[in-house]
């Protein structure tokens, strides 16, 4: 008796090949991206220090144009009433702890 071995297509390239940016574009949106963060820290530094003591590892959603805030236990949660409240805009999610980071490295 022969045993068979299963037959498996070998990954081709990358998912999004039409995502190829020119060093010029990965610059550009790594700075809008900073820029887009300087906005929300400063919101975000305001209120850590109060709610580090009730809400420590909660997540925290700023809206930078509005100076507005949502938090909760679920970051999904804490984004979606941000994006409930102000559709169409961008928002950056914080960790409520000393760092304000989400996940690990």
């Amino acid at each position: 008796m022969t045993e068979t071995k299963p037959n498996r297509t070998k990954r081709r390239g990358r998912i999004f090949p039409e995502i190829q940016w020119t060093l010029e574009q990965r610059a550009q949106y790594e700075a809008e991206s900073e820029a887009f963060y300087q906005r929300c820290k400063p919101i975000f530094d305001k209120v850590k220090a109060e709610l580090i003591e009730t809400h420590y590892n909660w997540y925290m959603s700023v809206e930078p144009d509005s100076g507005e805030y949502f938090i909760d236990k679920n970051l999904e949660v804490a984004s979606l009433q941000c994006r409930e409240k102000h559709p169409g805009k961008l928002h950056y999610a914080f960790r409520i702890n000393e760092t304000g980071a989400c996940g690990r490295i």
